[in-house]
């Protein structure tokens, strides 16, 4: 078996976490007969969840699993042909299961010309059956009124059945990336519809039956841990299944394909080094690919299509602005949507810190390429590694000579709203796919940021700060000891960045408790 990164697996066939949990939680809406959505980013285990469901729900339902995905436009040029094709879906679908061939015969009716047609024929199909329908992909071919009209008729039979005037289908669930509620919008802001006289709202959803969907459907430390366990029963690695499933969360935030693809990296790539150093390495091989994933490609797409969307990432990651979370916001509401972002406390967050690394390069290799900031020579990097080992010293050394070349000039307000930013840019190109660097953005204090610096088997933490005063140049040093327990290093870096006139430039090494040091650099 193996770990499949597709975002379709086969239980048979593919180690898969455990979502049981999650099955429960969506059966209780489907017992209640609800009619829902499913929206979450691309590859976050839309169609994994709607294939368990299916057969997790088919000793109770009739369930007929359909996806819009390759429909065509044709299907939807009008309502004849959308109908024809719709009950074309269900017909072979139905085939799959354990339903007799005659009732699945019935389904296809050459006489139902529009959606009047279709709602007196699944009237009749469902008269006598618990039926669950389940459409996958379902916003890829949403942008049109056809598709508009066939949720209104979902939406007036449902309306009709809770007053006992009607029979339809038991319960329906529309899985995307999109949506779909908002399509009525859409429409009308493309000029694809012209809103009715008699409507109160041009926001007057379609789908203003569908009740929340509150599953997470993102995996939790116990559930990876799941997979890991039944991997390990078959290969015996001798793995700390806990800490090994921590740090795949740590790194993943639980999206399913990334959780997938570090598993199958330490499978197949790094001789099964099921450990928290292989996972960092699994991590590595996942950013350094020579092309990019579906994942990272719809990322690219999403952030070069959308400039606020862009704005924001890169005011919160790369300048650590601090954003309320609230979906009054539309881009914070996008964000959430692709699954980019998520709340922490009252602030908007990096949904995870693969997407963080990930985004961390793009904008650096952006600005290098749009030559908006000046490129780090070759000759400046020479002595940083040596050896197959990085000197994290002679980095920051060569950084502050690099940095007063360059920057110590210009404006202050510019320099210390992008400080740390500049060295993150100085950093990237030495790394050059053999390590990375994570961002640890603190979002009670704004004016501090880890960046943990990971090269080969060589482990790193860098606080930089911008100068406040004494007092809380001590707090550093408490706040960078404590970072560098959690990490397990007995060396840190502390680079802070002064703006003050006649400042005292230093850089030196100060013993700390339980034989730990720091390296201090003021610049």
């Amino acid at each position: 078996m193996k770990f499949n990164v597709t975002g379709v697996c086969v239980p048979e066939e593919d180690y898969m976490v455990d979502v049981t949990g999650k099955l429960k939680q969506i059966k209780a809406m489907v017992d209640g007969r609800e009619y829902f959505t499913i929206n979450r980013g691309r590859q976050y285990g839309k169609t994994t969840i709607l294939f368990a469901l299916e057969k997790f729900l088919g000793d109770e339902y009739t369930v007929i699993s359909l996806s819009f995905e390759g429909l065509g436009e044709k299907a939807f040029s009008d309502e004849e042909i959308f109908c024809q094709k719709f009950l074309g879906r269900i017909y072979d679908a139905l085939l799959l299961t354990s339903e007799p061939e005659e009732y699945c015969e019935k389904w296809k009716n050459p006489n139902v010309k529009d959606f009047d047609d279709l709602g007196r024929h699944v009237t009749g199909m469902c008269r006598d059956k618990k039926i669950v329908l389940m459409i996958d992909e379902v916003d890829k071919t949403s942008n049109n009124v056809v598709f508009l009209n066939f949720l209104s008729k979902l939406r007036d039979k449902f309306l009709a059945r809770r007053k006992k005037k009607d029979f339809t289908f038991h319960s329906v669930i529309l899985a995307g990336v999109y949506d779909i509620r908002n399509i009525k919008l859409k429409l009308i802001q493309e000029g694809l519809l012209t809103p009715q006289t008699d409507e109160t709202a041009i926001n007057n959803s379609p789908w203003n039956i569908a009740v929340q969907f509150k599953v997470d459907m993102s995996f939790s430390v116990p559930e990876i841990e799941t997979m890991l366990v039944e991997y390990e029963k078959d290969y015996q690695t001798g793995m700390d299944i806990s800490e090994v499933a921590n740090k795949i969360h740590s790194y993943t935030g639980g999206y399913p394909v990334l959780v997938s693809s570090i598993c199958k990296y330490i499978d197949e790539d790094l001789k099964k080094q099921w450990d928290a150093l292989g996972v960092r390495r699994a991590v590595k091989l996942l950013l350094a690919q020579e092309e990019n994933p579906p994942l990272f490609d719809s990322l690219i797409k999403n952030l070069t299509s959308n400039d606020q969307l862009s704005d924001m990432v890169y005011d919160i990651l790369m300048l650590g602005g601090r954003w309320s979370f609230t979906f009054a916001n539309p881009v914070v509401g996008l964000g959430v949507r692709y699954g980019y972002f998520k709340k922490v406390g009252s602030r908007v967050k990096i949904s995870n810190k693969i997407f963080e690394l990930w985004m961390t390069d793009y904008f650096v290799n952006k600005d290098q390429l749009e030559k908006l900031k000046p490129l780090v020579p070759t000759s400046v990097q020479l002595g940083i590694i040596e050896d197959g080992k990085f000197n994290m010293q002679t980095c920051l050394e060569k950084f502050a000579k690099y940095y007063y070349q360059h920057y110590s000039g210009k404006d202050v307000e510019f320099i210390e709203r992008e400080a740390r930013y500049f060295f993150l840019f100085f950093l990237n190109p030495i790394l050059n796919g053999r390590g990375f660097a994570q961002i640890e953005s603190q979002f009670t204090d704004d004016r501090r940021m880890d960046v943990v610096v990971n090269y080969l088997e060589q482990q790193f933490v860098v606080e930089l700060k911008i100068w406040r005063g004494s007092a809380r140049h001590e707090q550093a040093y408490e706040q960078l000891e404590g970072y560098m327990d959690k990490l397990s290093v007995h060396e840190g870096y502390l680079l802070t960045f002064n703006f003050n006139k006649g400042k005292e430039q230093h850089q030196k090494w100060v013993e700390v408790k339980d034989g730990k040091k720091i390296f201090d650099m003021m610049i």
